[in-house]
C-alpha cells in the first residue's frame, strides 16, 4: 500500500483529487442507482430509510444517526477527527451528503489513513464542509431546484465551493467543482437537525 505521509501537501492533494477522478471511470460503484428510491418523493409519508440496514430516529443529530450506521464508520471518524461533531450535532439545520465507506475506499491508497493525521485537519475539514449546505433540503426540494434552473441547481456549501446537482438516467447527482460525480444512494434520512442523503462519492473543493 502507498503511503502519503510523508508527502508535501501539493502531492497528497494530487493524491486525493486522482483517487476521485479514477473512481469516476470505474463502472459499478460510481454509476447512478438503477432508480431513485420511493423515499425521495414521498419522504414525509413514509419512515426514515435504513442507513447500512440500521434504523435511522428522526429524533437523533446527524452525528448520532451517522454513528449507528455501520456504513458510515470512515465519515464518522473523519468528522471526529476534524471536530466537527459539535457543530453537525448542534442546532443547524444542515444538510449533509454523506459518503459512504466504500466511496472513501476508492480513494487512491492511504489517503484517507493521511487525512485524518493530526497535520492535515484543515484539509479534512475543508473536504468534509464541502459536503454540507446550510437548510435542510429534501430530495423533493432539490428537485424543484433543479426543474426552476432548466435542469441543474447550483448549491453553497459550508465550504464556501459549489455543488451542481442535477438528475442523470433519473438519479439525483453532485457534481463538484473538478466535474467529478457522486449519486444519491439513499435520499432523505431525517434528523432532529437536518437531513442526510447518503452518496456513493466523496466530492472535492479545490483543495490548494
Amino acid at each position: 500500500m502507498t503511503s502519503y505521509t510523508k508527502l508535501p501537501l501539493v502531492a497528497l492533494v494530487a493524491a486525493f483529487s486522482i483517487g476521485t477522478v479514477s473512481a469516476q471511470t470505474t463502472t459499478a460503484p460510481t454509476a447512478a442507482p438503477a432508480a431513485p428510491t420511493a423515499q425521495a418523493a414521498h419522504a414525509a409519508a413514509v419512515p426514515n430509510p435504513d442507513v447500512g440496514g440500521v434504523k435511522m430516529e428522526a429524533t437523533n443529530t446527524i452525528v448520532a444517526n451517522a454513528a449507528a450506521a455501520p456504513n458510515l464508520t470512515t465519515l464518522v471518524k473523519a468528522v471526529q477527527a476534524a471536530e466537527l461533531s459539535a457543530t453537525l450535532s448542534g442546532p443547524g439545520p444542515f444538510t449533509v451528503f454523506a459518503p459512504t465507506n466504500d466511496a472513501f475506499g476508492r480513494l487512491a491508497p492511504g489517503t484517507v489513513d493521511t487525512l485524518l493525521k493530526p497535520e492535515n485537519k484543515a484539509l479534512l475539514t475543508k473536504a468534509l464542509t464541502y459536503h454540507v449546505v446550510a437548510g435542510s433540503i429534501s430530495a423533493e426540494q432539490l428537485k424543484a431546484q433543479i426543474t426552476a434552473g432548466g435542469g441543474k441547481a447550483t448549491l453553497t456549501t459550508v465550504e464556501g465551493e459549489p455543488l451542481v446537482a442535477e438528475f442523470v438516467n433519473n438519479a439525483l447527482s453532485l457534481t463538484d467543482v473538478h466535474g467529478n460525480k457522486s449519486y444519491v444512494e439513499t435520499p432523505d434520512v431525517r434528523q432532529s437537525n437536518g437531513i442526510v442523503h447518503v452518496v456513493n462519492g466523496v466530492l472535492l473543493p479545490k483543495l490548494t
